[in-house]
């Protein structure tokens, strides 16, 4: 018996017509958690390399506006994805929030001296 398959679901005695449906789009969600996964590790790579770009120049670890503007456009984008946009401006804004904590370490560490 599967996780899907135990009665604390209310799934055991599901006709097996539904079964294989429900399993198809559970299937699928699957699949975009982790392309969404993926997604979210080569935005942090990048970010991590801008974070560098500021340390080594002595730029701030944030950018108020530019910020600004990705939150307008990802609103945009979601709406014109049919995603409501208060959602999509909250995951930018913890997204945008870790990023700047990298930053911040990065400066950080960019700015401590190292023991030889």
């Amino acid at each position: 018996m599967t996780t899907r398959d135990t009665p604390a679901t209310g799934t055991a005695d599901i006709d097996p017509a539904v079964r294989a449906e429900l399993d198809r789009l559970r299937d699928s969600i699957d699949n975009i958690d982790a392309a969404v996964v993926h997604m979210l590790a080569e935005r942090f790579k990048a970010t991590q390399q801008v974070g560098h770009l500021k340390a080594r120049h002595q730029l701030p670890a944030a950018d108020p506006t530019r910020e600004a503007r990705q939150i307008e456009r990802l609103r945009t984008l979601a709406e014109n994805a049919k995603l409501d946009p208060a959602f999509a401006e909250k995951f930018l804004t913890f997204i945008i929030a870790e990023v700047i904590r990298h930053h911040e370490r990065i400066a950080e560490d960019t700015a401590a001296p190292t023991a030889d």
